[in-house]
Parts: structure tokens; C-alpha cells; sequence
């Protein structure tokens, strides 16, 4: 297998180098290429860099394995992704892996992150995507071990071509990790309010206010699987077409007249 290693927390995240590094030792491939923005663009989700031209740099003291590489890009998780797969590497990957994330993304989460917009970029491109997050920044080995294990498992899965996996972790010891619950997304209330400060010159700056808490987070969501201890696996649909609504729409087209 040729992998395809991703996030948004950055190249040098603990999180993507302790998957780089249980890759490199417990699991079987022939390429194994990180891929990753310069810094940090948590909640870049799916944008692209378009105005300005994009460097990946290649930082060979982070691999003494030539089967492995370590680049980072001054762009967008998205960007990284879709150079690894359109060209800027010298062979085509085989599944994009993106996390480890610090930080969970689960429910209304998924619009904004990067670490599932990487994901998102590699099924558009074609091939099998995982975007897995730990629901902290301490147990990035028991993240590790819940992705090799699903990957040890791939080939059992039959994911449809417009499905990525999203997979958060609680912020545990391996030893104490229940398992594996299938979920669905769940529902954060809205956001806090804008924290407004002032900047040395007297003028208004603003910081994004915290996430909302959880709101619909009932038995078979990824936010309660996660707080009874269990990894959660969502499958995530690409297509965003509300096909429910369409009817309603039809109708209302009928008799439409454009006066």
C-alpha cells in the first residue's frame, strides 16, 4: 500500500508523527509520504490556495527510512492533499490518511475542520480516506492503534465511493478504551459569542468564540459514544444534496412564473 499522511495541526504535530511512526513499524506498505501544512490551519476545512503559488519542502532528518518522507506545504490541508495526489509526489498514493488530530471533530465539527477536509480531498481524487481525531492531546497511541486496527480491516469494508470514515478517539489509555461503536454525526448548540478586545492602537480586534456544547448527544451519536469511552466511527457523506426536499422544490417549480 501507498499512503498518503495528512492533517491540519501541521507536519511536526505529535499527533501525524506518532501515526508516521506506528505506520513505519506495524503496518505493511511500500510508500508511506507525510504531506502536511507548514502550521498549524485548524478549521481551514475545504479551502484551496489559489492566488499564490504553493512550495512543499522536503525535510529528510525527520526519516531515515527512503521509503518514507516528511514534506510540509505553506498551504491548506486540502492543498497538501491534492499536490500528494495530482502530481507533486512521484507516484500515486493509495488511501489519504488524515490525523492525528488534535482535538476532536464530531458533529457540526466536520464543516469547519481541515483534518476531515483532507479526507474529503482524497475521496474526491478517488481513493479511500480516513480522518481520525483524539478527543484531547495526551493518548495519541491509543488513536494509533484504534487506525491500525481499522486499517488491518479495510479490506472488509465496502465503502461507496462518496464515503470517508471519521473516526474520534476519547482521551484515554489503550487499556481502558471500551472499543468501537458505528455512529452517527451529532448537534452542538451554536457558538459562543465572539470574544471583542482592543488592540495597542485603541482599535476592536476579535477572537472566534468557543464551539457550542453538545446538543443532540442521545445513544448512538459520536459525541455519546465517545464520552462512554467508546472510538467512534461516522461514516461521512460526500453528497450534500437534501434529496427530501427536492420534491417540495418540484412542486413549487411547477408553478412558478418568472414575471
Amino acid at each position: 500500500m501507498k499512503i498518503l499522511l495528512s492533517n491540519d495541526d501541521g507536519y511536526f504535530a505529535p499527533g501525524i508523527q506518532t501515526v508516521f511512526q506506528m505506520l513505519k513499524q506495524d503496518f505493511e506498505f511500500s510508500r508511506l509520504d507525510i504531506v502536511a501544512p507548514e502550521r498549524n490551519r485548524s478549521a481551514a476545512s475545504n479551502s484551496l490556495t489559489l492566488l499564490e503559488p504553493l512550495r512543499m519542502d522536503l525535510h529528510p532528518s525527520l526519516s531515515d527510512d527512503p521509503r518514507c518522507r516528511v514534506f510540509s506545504v505553506n498551504g491548506t490541508p486540502t492543498d497538501c492533499v491534492h499536490l500528494g495526489m495530482n502530481g507533486a509526489l512521484d507516484y500515486q498514493p493509495d488511501i489519504v490518511l488524515s490525523g492525528i488530530n488534535a482535538g476532536a471533530n464530531m458533529g457540526d465539527d466536520v464543516l469547519y475542520s481541515g483534518t476531515v477536509a483532507a479526507a474529503t480531498e482524497g475521496r474526491f481524487l478517488g481513493k479511500p480516506s480516513i480522518a481520525i481525531s483524539l478527543c484531547g492531546n495526551q493518548f495519541f497511541e491509543t488513536a494509533s492503534s484504534v487506525l491500525l486496527t481499522v486499517l488491518n480491516d479495510l479490506p472488509k469494508i465496502a465503502l461507496t465511493p462518496d464515503t470517508i470514515i471519521n473516526i474520534n478517539v476519547p482521551d484515554i489509555p489503550l487499556n481502558e478504551l471500551k472499543g468501537i461503536k458505528v455512529t452517527r454525526l451529532g448537534k452542538r448548540h451554536i457558538s459562543e459569542p465572539v470574544v471583542k478586545e482592543v488592540d495597542p492602537r485603541g482599535l476592536p480586534i476579535y477572537w472566534i468564540g468557543p464551539a457550542g456544547v453538545a446538543a443532540d448527544a442521545g445513544d448512538g451519536t459520536d459525541f455519546f459514544a465517545v464520552e462512554q469511552g467508546y472510538a467512534s466511527i461516522t461514516p461521512l457523506k460526500i453528497d450534500l444534496s437534501h434529496y427530501e426536499m427536492m420534491d417540495a422544490l418540484q412542486s413549487w417549480e411547477k408553478g412558478l412564473v418568472i414575471s
